[in-house]
């Protein structure tokens, strides 16, 4: 399914906002690297997902009504076995019901639990005078807390992206920072590169968050993702 059946499908769907495993689909398209993901409707098929994957896996509440996951006990990590993943299934839609019992759940997204690395943030708004731009920063919570990022308006050069990248005050950590293992700074570039441009054939999209992004010496993936459309009007 094409970036633009999934916009559609959702909006017949009566919604703006993608689900993960949509959003993931959508950046694998434009040539963005994502952990493998796929839904799982039932606690039979989450496992059945799990094995065909591979161990450890990552469960995750698969809702568009849901935006913090992990705030809800929406999440589960390193799950090793069959029996693990059976039990994180019915621990995610007991915790999703009780935290928001209105919440829309289309059921739960199994995927590849990916190696640590390097977290940064990619993101995109749009400005009501300069329409979209792209964010560049350090992911995961430090994004919220410590406000280190990188903006520039659409479209990006070659340029723009290698300043987006080591203007932030953390660059310091991409380039391995006492022994961590550095970042490969033109996967970093060029991912920009793709997400300015998807902005420009998109116009539909209003938001895009991809948070975290894992960053290796060898190139990076999109661990989350989040997608939002412009309203239908």
């Amino acid at each position: 399914m094409s970036y633009n059946e999934i916009f559609q499908h959702a909006r017949a769907s009566g919604r703006t906002l993608l689900t993960e495993v949509e959003a993931k689909a959508v950046l694998e398209e434009i040539g963005v690297p994502v952990t493998k993901t796929r839904l799982a409707r039932s606690k039979e098929e989450a496992v059945r997902l799990a094995g065909e994957l591979g161990y450890p896996v990552v469960l995750k509440i698969a809702s568009a009504d849901v935006v913090h996951k992990s705030d809800i006990g929406g999440v589960k990590l390193g799950l090793h076995s069959a029996e693990a993943v059976g039990a994180a299934y019915d621990e995610i839609l007991a915790n999703v019901k009780q935290a928001q019992p209105s919440a829309r759940v289309d059921g739960v997204s199994v995927q590849n639990q990916a190696r640590p690395g390097t977290e940064v943030v990619l993101g995109m708004s749009k400005d009501p005078q300069f329409g979209p731009v792209l964010m560049f920063g350090l992911g995961g919570i430090l994004v919220e807390v410590l406000k280190d990022v990188a903006f520039r308006i659409v479209p990006l050069t070659k340029r723009d992206a290698a300043q987006m990248v080591r203007e932030i005050k953390a660059y310091p950590v991409l380039e391995g920072y006492r022994g961590m293992e550095p970042a490969h700074i033109p996967s970093l570039e060029d991912t920009l590169l793709k997400l300015s441009e998807f902005a420009e054939q998109a116009p539909e999209v209003r938001e895009m968050d991809l948070n975290p992004v894992l960053a290796y010496k060898d190139g990076l993936l999109a661990v989350d993702a989040r997608i939002v459309l412009e309203d239908a009007g």
